[in-house]
């Protein structure tokens, strides 16, 4: 017999990982009018809050390796959103800016977190549950960073 703690529906892992994959379907048909793929729209926000930043800079706020990151950079400076250039300072250092393309998806994906509200809440989940089920789980994520570091 299975034991309780051993179920699936008592995971904390399946629920985050299941909500993830089906809030980025959530999210795709608004990606696909921008011709983007949901990592390359995370890559976007990080250059639209902070243009001119390092691989390790965006590594590190996506939370994501450098094996992770290096190949969607290079498609998304494939399709012009973006450029990556050595730093001046250290040329072991790769900067990536965007280019008036990747500046102008800005305007068009300024929609995206309203509308994907919109299609989410409901009379079973409100808006601020939402917000509230959003700042948990950044208190969560702030948690779990600073104890992998700590162990670093």
């Amino acid at each position: 017999m299975i034991e309780e703690h051993l179920k699936l529906e008592n995971q904390l892992c399946f629920p985050l990982y299941a909500a993830s994959r089906l809030i980025t379907r959530e999210y795709q048909p608004f990606l696909d009018e921008l011709g983007i793929t949901y990592p390359q729209y995370l890559v976007l926000l990080v250059l639209w809050e902070k243009d001119k930043i390092t691989v390790n800079e965006i590594r590190q706020k996506l939370i994501l390796n450098t094996n992770t990151v290096t190949p969607l950079l290079q498609r998304m400076e494939g399709m012009e959103l973006l450029q990556r250039t050595r730093s001046e300072e250290d040329e072991r250092k790769v900067i990536v800016a965007l280019t008036e393309k990747g500046r102008a998806l800005q305007q068009q994906a300024s929609t995206i977190p309203g509308r994907l509200m919109s299609c989410l809440s409901s009379e079973e989940l409100n808006l601020q549950e939402l917000v509230d089920l959003r700042d948990k789980l950044h208190h969560l994520l702030d948690f779990l960073l600073n104890k992998n570091q700590s162990m670093d």
